[in-house]
């Protein structure tokens, strides 16, 4: 006999300031992830506009406000702009490494540098090495941390660059959070290289898309992520494709505007909730 499929139970957290438009409320629905299903529940949640963050997948539920839209890559069909081949060939040295989901404190200590210099004062800065352990290892899907770094000595392994927490899922990546050097001496566009590194190895793995997370319009910390293409994006009646001439014309917004043009303010910080916070924020069933 075949066990019953278990439901998962979903929850709205109270309202609170939104963290990316200035004067809105923002709340979330969100379930638990866990037992054998985890991957197949985190799988179909991720399609239709989900975010992971430890045991826990989550989206926006905001009254009145549909401004975070859930965005992804053509992993299959993506063409780098110019910007974007002189990115990779600059960094085409790298190694990257996909590891099992475990810390280390050469990451923490990498994140805390990145985190310094992105998001001082922001809501990760106060992060000990326990949060950042849970961050990572709490995952009861198919996850892995992918490390970039320069070449060896021969020796010992290269010096941590860039690091990112990846989720695999049945039809591409998620990426969760990434984080790299800021101020590295040699090297830019290490966030944008990273992503681009993802969209390579998700098309590498006949993987359709590379999921990026949510893209705000009118948020700067959100623009980067309209530079690729071609971006899909979820609406009302399902995923589509970005108009060519609409997206260009982001593009464009996003070069002309002072402060947003330098690459990455890191990926997919709407990808990292506490879900502690969640749990204890008078979340209540969603009927």
């Amino acid at each position: 006999m075949t066990a019953p499929v278990r439901f998962p139970r979903f929850y709205v957290t109270a309202p609170a300031p939104c963290p990316y438009l200035a004067g809105r409320q923002e709340r979330k629905v969100f379930t638990e992830l866990g037992g054998p299903d985890a991957d197949a529940l985190n799988d179909a949640l991720g399609r239709i506009g989900f975010r992971r963050s430890q045991t826990v997948a989550y989206r926006p539920s905001c009254a009145g406000c549909n401004a975070c839209v859930s965005v992804r890559v053509v992993a299959s069909e993506f063409k780098a702009s110019k910007s974007q081949a002189r990115t990779l060939k600059a960094n085409s040295d790298l190694v990257a490494t996909a590891c099992r989901p475990w810390s280390t404190v050469e990451q923490y200590e990498l994140l805390q540098k990145y985190l310094a210099s992105r998001h001082p004062g922001g809501g990760m800065s106060a992060m000990d090495e326990m949060d950042y352990a849970d961050m990572v290892e709490q995952t009861p899907v198919t996850s892995y941390i992918v490390e970039y770094r320069e070449p060896s000595d021969g020796d010992t392994p290269g010096r941590l660059v860039g690091a990112c927490l990846t989720d695999r899922q049945n039809d591409g990546l998620s990426m969760i959070y990434s984080f790299y050097d800021p101020q590295h001496e040699n090297r830019s566009g290490l966030g944008n290289y990273i992503i681009l590194d993802h969209i390579r190895r998700s098309a590498a793995a006949g993987l359709a898309y590379v999921y990026l997370g949510y893209w705000i319009e009118g948020s700067s910390r959100m623009q980067y992520k309209i530079r690729f293409r071609p971006l899909e994006r979820l609406g009302a009646d399902g995923w589509e494709r970005f108009d060519a001439d609409r997206q260009s014309s982001l593009i464009a917004g996003v070069f002309a505007s002072p402060g947003e043009s330098r690459e990455g303010e890191g990926l997919s910080k709407d990808g990292i909730v506490d879900q502690r916070s969640l749990k204890n924020s008078d979340a209540v069933p969603q009927d």
